[in-house]
C-alpha cells in the first residue's frame, strides 16, 4: 500500500508500505479520508515522544471495511483501542483506560494510508448519504463532544450558560458546535488568526472573535498554552468551569489564586469515552452538528505540503482532510486498481 510516513522532524515521505496485518477480531479497512489533527502536527515537528519515526501517523478516519461479514461496509474509526475489562472501561471512561492504545501511535501504525487495521467495536456504520469525508470529522468532533459534555455537567444551568472557546481550530469549532447542539446559546470563539476568524464566521456559522468578549460561565481552552490558559483565568465567572482539552504547552498560566476564591472548576478532557463517539457521529448522521462542509481536502501524496501549510499559518480551513486514493490508478479491481485480501486472523 501507500502510506504517508513521519521520517525525521518535519519530514515526511510518501512511499510504499506493507499492508496491515490483522490481529483477532480487527477488520481491515480502506482508508477513504483520513484528516490531519494538531497532535500530528506536533509530531511532525519532533515534539512527541510518543512517536517516534518512522511512524505512520494520522487518526481521524473513515474507509470500507474489506473481507469479513461486514465486507464493504461504510465505517467510521474510533482510533482509541481499550482494554474492555479494566475498571475504566466497565464505568464507561474508555479514555482513561491504562493499557489504552491509539492507531498513529506506537505500537500501532496510523491512517496516513490505504489501509488500516482495528478492532470491529471501533467502528461505526455511516449512512450512505453521508460522504466519508464528512464522517472522518467524528473523531475531532467527538473531543469537541466530550469537552463540551463535562462543561455542561459542571456549571448549575448549562442551557442559560454564557460559553467561550479559545481556539477556533478544528477542536475549538467542534466544542462550539457541540455546546450549540446540547443547548448551550451562542457560544463565542475567541480566534487571533484574521482568515481562520473570517473563516469560522461566514463558513462555519460562529461567533469568532479576535478579543475576549467578556466573562462565562463556560470556558473552554483548545490551545493549552500558558497565555490560553491565563485568559480563561482572568474570563471565567465566578462558579464557573475551565475545560481544558489543549495540549500545546505543558504549564504555566493558570491562575490557582482566582480559581479558589472564585470557586472555579478547572478540568482536564482526553479525548472521548467510546458512547461520546457513537453519540458524536449520530449527531453528525442527522445533522444536529451543522452541514460541516469547512474542511478542506488534498491528496495523501501532497502531504507533506499540507503540514508545511498548517505550520505555517497559510489554511483557513479549521481541518484539512487527506485522500488516499487520489493519485491511485483506476483499475478493473476497483478506485484501488487492485484486489486486496485481508491477511492474520479474525
Amino acid at each position: 500500500m501507500k502510506a504517508l510516513v513521519y521520517t525525521a522532524p518535519g519530514r515526511l515521505s510518501y512511499r510504499d508500505a506493507d499492508d496491515p496485518v490483522r490481529a483477532d477480531g480487527e477488520a481491515l479497512i480502506r482508508v477513504e479520508a483520513v484528516g490531519i489533527c494538531g497532535s500530528d502536527m506536533h509530531a511532525f515537528l519532533g515534539h512527541d515522544a510518543r512517536r517516534p519515526a518512522p511512524l505512520i501517523l494520522g487518526h481521524e478516519a473513515a474507509g470500507t471495511i474489506v473481507g469479513g461479514a461486514r465486507d464493504g461496509a461504510r465505517v467510521t474509526i474510533n482510533p482509541l483501542v481499550t482494554c474492555g475489562t479494566c475498571p475504566m472501561c466497565r464505568a464507561g471512561r474508555e479514555n482513561l483506560c491504562p493499557d489504552r492504545q491509539i492507531i498513529s501511535m506506537q505500537p500501532r501504525q496510523g491512517a496516513f494510508a490505504q489501509f488500516v487495521a482495528l478492532p470491529g467495536a471501533n467502528l461505526v456504520e455511516v449512512p450512505e448519504n453521508v460522504p466519508l469525508a464528512r464522517a472522518a470529522l467524528a473523531e475531532p468532533l467527538a473531543v469537541g463532544w466530550h469537552a463540551a459534555r463535562l462543561a455542561r455537567a459542571a456549571v448549575a444551568d448549562p442551557d442559560a450558560a454564557r460559553a467561550l472557546v479559545i481556539g477556533g481550530g478544528a477542536i475549538g469549532l467542534a466544542c462550539a458546535l457541540s455546546l450549540r447542539a446540547m443547548g448551550t446559546p451562542a457560544p463565542r470563539i475567541l480566534e487571533p488568526n484574521g482568515a481562520r476568524r473570517a473563516f469560522l464566521n461566514t463558513r462555519c456559522g460562529q461567533s469568532a472573535t479576535s478579543e475576549a468578549p467578556g466573562c462565562a460561565g463556560i470556558l473552554i481552552d483548545a490551545v493549552g498554552l500558558a497565555a490560553t490558559r491565563a485568559v480563561a483565568s482572568a474570563q471565567a465567572e465566578p462558579g464557573g468551569v475551565i475545560v481544558h482539552v489543549g495540549l500545546a504547552e505543558d504549564t504555566g498560566g493558570l491562575d490557582v489564586r482566582r480559581l479558589t476564591l472564585q470557586e472555579i472548576a478547572f478540568l482536564g478532557a482526553y479525548t472521548y469515552t467510546a458512547q461520546d463517539f457513537r453519540d458524536t457521529a449520530a449527531a453528525i448522521f442527522d445533522g444536529r452538528l451543522g452541514p460541516l462542509d469547512w474542511y478542506e481536502t488534498r491528496p495523501l501524496s501532497s502531504g507533506q505540503g499540507a503540514f508545511a501549510d498548517l505550520g505555517a499559518g497559510r489554511v483557513a480551513a479549521p481541518k484539512i482532510v487527506l485522500d488516499p486514493w487520489a493519485d491511485a490508478d483506476e483499475g478493473p479491481a476497483g478506485r484501488s486498481g487492485r484486489t486486496v485480501t485481508p491477511r492474520g486472523t479474525g
